[in-house]
């Protein structure tokens, strides 16, 4: 292990998901609305997002490429990080000079290929999270993971709805490529460990997906991401037809959703590093089962900011949790590969709520939505006796 300064690698991480979570920030809060107000419709906003959530899906395409190839020798991760930070900045530039309404197409096809760069340098940057960070710091790594995006959420929701209503929607997407620029500093001041002979990559490695407690880990990744995200979605659609809520103010209302997701995301690595993973993913069900009862109950605006709160609470923990039990069952070597091929199921699990949610907001209505999430996330309970037994995944 190739221990670097703590302070460092954590800032570089944190700064790597917090650019993530600028864009995170304006697809949850202001992208459903743009799209809505250039004559789009519900339907189409989750088809919109389903072929977007594409490469994260395949990304173990790129892990796979991270952990075979040193390119041209500067590395197996930092290269790959930047060339993914660069191609969003580039499709976000070009997305500033395109109407969804008018050219609905191009802006899925941009938005593709913008999360394509993203999905790169995510892959990349687990990789190296992977290689270089010990053991007994994976939950708290995660948390500040989270948070660091979370924070990313924040800072683009509480200033891309004002720039919007106040300036202009070309100048978000502007705003956003800068910020996209931040990270990229500190990778320089990171150091890629040496792969010894058994963090190099194996194809033989890929049987531990034969082990029916990591298939429980991916199935349980699949419901879980389907339930917060394809509900976050339509928390903000679902305020404007209830309470007829501004940009301005939908803007808040993810800014507050992100600042209960960092407080969630910390507590979420810390409850698992401490009480245990058994225990840590219970509380996440307890938790965003009566999230989801709750954002399909809010008919008033204290109650919608009380119910914003505590399901970004429920949102971060879920995730920070989630990814810190995906961790531990990954292999050294095909670190980058298996870790993305636990997230790409995610993602999908992401695709299909975003779809399923859009489409039955539209045709049941959005109360019905949230419940029918609610319901969709017992369904990780029976996966408990499979995950948390002695380990198999030890004999892999």
């Amino acid at each position: 292990m190739n221990v670097q300064s703590k302070t460092l690698r954590f800032s570089m991480f944190g700064l790597l998901y917090f650019t993530q979570g600028t864009i995170l920030g304006y697809f949850a809060s202001l992208n459903a609305l743009y799209m809505l107000a250039n004559g789009l419709d519900m339907s189409q906003v989750g088809i919109f997002s389903t072929i977007a959530l594409i490469p994260f899906i395949i990304k173990i395409l790129f892990g796979i490429i991270s952990d075979r190839y040193n390119l041209l020798g500067f590395g197996h991760r930092k290269p790959y990080i930047l060339i993914g930070l660069l191609v969003q900045i580039i499709c976000l530039i070009i997305v500033a000079n395109i109407n969804p309404g008018e050219m609905y197409w191009g802006y899925v096809a941009l938005a593709f290929f913008l999360q394509l760069g993203m999905a790169f340098y995510d892959t990349c940057t687990d990789g190296l999270a992977l290689d270089i960070t010990p053991e007994n710091e994976k939950g708290i790594l995660q948390g500040f993971m989270v948070g660091g995006r979370s924070v990313g959420v924040i800072a683009a929701a509480s200033l891309a709805g004002f720039i919007a209503q106040h300036v202009s929607w070309q100048a978000v997407f502007y705003f956003l490529a800068v910020l996209t620029l931040i990270p990229i500093p500190l990778l320089f001041f990171i150091k890629e460990m040496k792969r010894t002979a058994d963090m190099r990559f194996n194809w033989a490695a890929f049987g531990a997906f034969k082990s029916r407690q990591v298939l429980a880990v991916a199935g349980v990744g699949l419901i879980v991401f389907l339930v917060i995200v394809g509900s976050n979605q339509l928390v903000n659609p679902s305020y404007a037809a209830k309470l007829d809520i501004d940009l301005g103010t939908a803007g808040l209302i993810t800014t507050v959703w992100g600042i209960g997701c960092v407080a969630g995301a910390l507590l979420g690595g810390g409850v698992m590093d401490k009480l245990g993973n058994k225990k840590a993913l219970g509380l996440s069900v307890l938790l965003v089962v009566p999230a989801m009862v709750l954002l399909a109950l809010v008919k008033s605006l204290p109650m919608m900011w009380v119910v914003t709160v505590f399901f970004g609470i429920a949102y971060g923990l879920s995730q920070a949790i989630y990814f810190a039990l995906a961790m531990k069952y990954t292999r050294a070597d095909i670190a980058a590969s298996m870790y993305s091929i636990l997230m790409a199921v995610t993602n999908i699990g992401q695709g299909i709520g975003l779809g399923v949610g859009g489409g039955i907001a539209d045709k049941a209505g959005f109360p019905t939505a949230f419940l029918v999430f609610g319901g969709l996330m017992l369904l990780v309970l029976p996966f408990f006796p499979l995950i948390f037994r002695k380990k198999e995944l030890a004999a892999a």
